[in-house]
């Protein structure tokens, strides 16, 4: 009896320790001869997030592997579009790799690669996401204020799950009140041919046009116009169902409404390594006449240390050419500093 216990805890350290090094079976080849082993996290924009013993976790370049090889189930993206579900083999060949997949293998370019995620059980190494904290000027309130911004992410195969938040809050005289804050949980399914559908569920607020609470429901389909290691450029067009609540009394609105947007993330990963996301909105009401609005927004980050932390600034531009309250401007905008801090 005595000898239980002992033998209990031998047994979770072997199998705490078979874990452990099933976490660290990847082998990346590098271009100079070197073999480096560790834990594939990801790869986007042309650059790996990779974890070694001893030092952390790591990146590097796209253009500096020869070939990959990992007996664990990926997701891999293809810049023409398709999308490989498997894992990883040397091929022989400088630069390629081979996917093997359910019926065979396929030799592919690791050029060609814009995204791979490991297909995980696990919740969290599923969830990636950001979080921002700077300080910001706008045009509405003429006063510093404080801002809190950030994004989770959750994969499944060929879809995922996004909640992404964007809130402005004024200082003056020891009070706090939100001049704008935007909030939105979203779906989005990759289909064939650099085609996604999309559904999003959001709220915003906005006092400088006059905006008390908007909720919406949309549903858009997204086009790839360039997906490579280095930037990303796409389309989206869609239809809206809008409830808006203006600050004065002229009453609740229902609304339906067109979409048209185009976005460009763009990375630069030689040093300093640079990232910088735009985007720009026409939105065209079918239920009230000749109203519309238009966002831009504008978010150049630099990276500090490591690809985990970046600074950089976040600028955005609104205008309702019929904002809801009648004494409400037609346009804001804003410029915010900001500390950004990514995981996984």
């Amino acid at each position: 009896m005595k000898v239980k216990p002992a033998f209990y805890l031998i047994t979770f350290i072997l199998i705490l320790s078979i874990q452990m090094m099933g976490q660290k079976i990847d082998t990346i080849y590098h271009i100079n001869g070197n073999v480096m082993t560790g834990d594939f996290k990801k790869l986007n924009y042309g650059v790996v997030t990779w974890k070694m013993d001893g030092m952390g976790t790591i990146s590097m370049e796209e253009p500096k592997i020869n070939t990959i090889k990992s007996s664990k189930q990926f997701e891999v993206k293809m810049k023409n579009g398709l999308i490989y579900f498997g894992s990883f083999d040397t091929s022989g060949f400088d630069r390629k790799v081979n996917v093997v997949i359910a019926n065979g293998k396929e030799l592919i370019n690791i050029d060609e690669i814009v995204e791979v995620y490991p297909i995980k059980r696990n919740f969290w190494m599923r969830t990636s996401g950001n979080f921002s904290l700077g300080l910001n000027y706008t045009k509405g309130s003429n006063l510093a204020t404080i801002s809190f911004a950030g994004n989770i992410n959750y994969r499944k195969r060929k879809s995922s799950f996004d909640l992404s938040w964007d809130d402005y809050n004024t200082i003056q005289s020891d009070t706090i009140r939100t001049t704008k804050a935007d909030g939105n949980f979203g779906w989005e399914r990759q289909l064939r041919n650099k085609w996604s559908l999309g559904t999003m569920v959001g709220l915003s607020q906005n006092s400088e046009l006059g905006t008390k609470l908007r909720l919406d429901f949309t549903v858009v389909g997204l086009y790839d116009f360039i997906y490579n290691k280095w930037n990303r450029f796409y389309g989206a067009a869609g239809v809206s169902v809008q409830r808006e609540t203006p600050y004065d009394d002229s009453g609740i609105t229902n609304d339906i409404v067109g979409l048209v947007a185009i976005a460009w993330k763009v990375y630069k990963y030689t040093t300093p390594k640079i990232w910088v996301d735009a985007d720009i909105t026409f939105i065209p009401y079918f239920t009230t006449a000749n109203r519309y609005r238009t966002n831009l927004n504008l978010n150049p980050k630099v990276g500090i240390f490591s690809n985990d932390l970046k600074i950089g600034f976040k600028i955005y531009y609104t205008y309702d050419n019929k904002p809801p309250s009648v004494n409400a401007s037609s346009n804001d905008w804003g410029i915010n500093l900001e500390i950004t801090y990514s995981f996984h």
